[in-house]
């Protein structure tokens, strides 16, 4: 028989921000252990999960970022959902077979869609024909997502992501995984909570405020403690990366345009990068870049274009991806990693006023790449509350409008990750209340997924 257990996940946790501002943190670390994370390259939402849950490497689950190119539909892919993407046997799936009468109810963990879980809570907006994007979730099994938004209101999708992302989504989410639990009763409970992801990201590391943000998630991880220990459920408190200061974004796709290996196509005064057609481009994802080139013989000329753009710290071809277990047929012919306090920007227009028209909007799945500008305003608009107001009540009218906020301007991010070689303080962290002896002080990332097999088992 299996012992309840719950994996609470808190992005971008780290020793740093465990203080007098997060009481519950706090008293969790005390009476428990900890254990830093050796996070696996790329350090980033999609992959270190995977890595988690199946305790493989990169080469062995596949999910080399949170976005890639399909080299057969010449598309650039970003937050997928369908579970089958991940190779391996997931950690549920290992436990079933043990525990016949196990359940899991993941909550929000990425990949949740037609997954082998019993029960999981996804993000999954609606969007309709007019052009609307309306929030929602998906749930297995269906009936889950209405009996939630009825008893919480919709899920909050614009404060989940976006330049309103605030603590709201993450308090829906802990709300939801109460309601959930209670009915389902599940034996391992996985729990995502992004709020802090959004906060470092934004702010950086160092700012101020980022005391406020800990805070603010520190008061949602207590109360789901609280319910888990008068339930008798074991939790663990897991953390992703840690986030760094950045202050330098390299726009590696201009570069790769100036030497003549992106073809652009233009469409109604915007240029649209012609990914099929270009001789080499990068899918660029925080502090990491997938590199992909059309034809094998350029392999060379690109790899020596990019070892000579300051700011890139490795240059990874097919040969050194295999050497750290993240090759996969997915991956860039080429891995670039930054140097520490840079990040990549997916931009590849060389004129602002040339930039599609999807540059300014909150459009996850068109950017052939991560854009962390998604979390902000355009400073430059006046009044933005007042047009934002205006373009909201035009699309609630049923009129086409595009939300063209989100600013261009990549210096306004301070706070990245995906580079693996970070200073000690912000390393991920593993807390739990079991005993730890003989557990190294550091563990890879894919070990969590044996802790939880302890946890379940031991």
């Amino acid at each position: 028989m299996s012992n309840p257990t719950a994996v609470i996940l808190v992005v971008g946790l780290n020793e740093s921000l465990i203080g007098e501002w997060s009481p519950n943190l706090r008293r969790f670390c005390a009476e428990g252990q900890r254990r830093k994370l050796l996070g696996v390259l790329p350090a980033v939402t999609c992959s270190v999960q995977s890595s988690m849950l199946t305790g493989g490497s990169i080469s062995e689950h596949g999910i080399v970022a949170n976005g890639w190119f399909d080299r057969q539909a010449n598309e650039v892919g970003f937050w997928k959902q369908s579970n089958r993407l991940v190779g391996g046997e997931k950690v549920w799936e290992t436990a079933r077979k043990r525990d016949t009468k196990f359940t899991c109810l993941n909550m929000f963990w990425w990949y949740n869609m037609y997954s082998s879980a019993d029960y999981s809570v996804t993000p999954r907006p609606i969007y309709k024909a007019d052009g609307r994007k309306i929030p929602d979730c998906y749930s297995h099994p269906a009936e889950l997502r209405d009996e939630l938004q009825s008893e919480l209101g919709p899920f909050p999708l614009f404060k989940f992501w976006g330049p309103a992302s605030s603590i709201e989504s993450s308090r829906w989410i802990a709300d939801a995984t109460v309601i959930a639990h209670k009915k389902l009763d599940p034996t391992l409970t996985l729990v995502y909570l992004p709020h802090l992801d959004y906060a470092l990201q934004k702010l950086g590391p160092d700012h101020k405020d980022i005391t406020k943000h800990v805070a603010q998630i520190d008061q949602v991880v207590g109360d789901l403690l609280s319910y888990f220990e008068s339930r008798s459920i074991e939790p663990i408190i897991v953390s992703e990366y840690g986030i760094e200061p950045v202050s330098q974004p390299i726009a590696i796709n201009r570069i790769l345009r100036q030497e003549g290996c992106i073809a652009i196509r233009e469409e109604m005064g915007g240029e649209l990068l012609d990914a099929g057609a270009s001789e080499a481009f990068a899918v660029a994802d925080h502090q990491i870049a997938h590199i992909y080139i059309r034809n094998g013989p350029n392999i060379d000329r690109i790899r020596d274009i990019c070892k000579k753009v300051p700011g890139i710290e490795q240059v990874l071809d097919s040969d050194a991806q295999s050497k750290l277990r993240i090759s996969h047929q997915r991956s860039g012919d080429i891995v670039l990693v930054a140097a520490q306090g840079r990040w990549f920007s997916y931009h590849y227009w060389l004129d602002d006023t040339k930039a599609p028209d999807f540059a300014r909007t909150v459009d996850i799945h068109r950017k052939p790449g991560y854009d962390p500008c998604e979390l902000f305003v355009d400073p430059a608009i006046g009044n933005p509350r007042f047009k934002i107001a205006l373009k909201l009540l035009k699309s609630r009218l049923g009129f086409r409008t595009l939300m063209d906020v989100i600013p261009l301007d990549t210096s306004l991010v301070k706070g990245s990750h995906g580079r693996i070689e970070t200073a000690e303080n912000i390393q991920p962290l593993m807390v739990t209340r079991r005993d730890l002896k003989g557990v190294p002080d550091e563990i890879p990332c894919q070990k969590v997924r044996d802790v939880i097999l302890e946890h379940l088992f031991g």
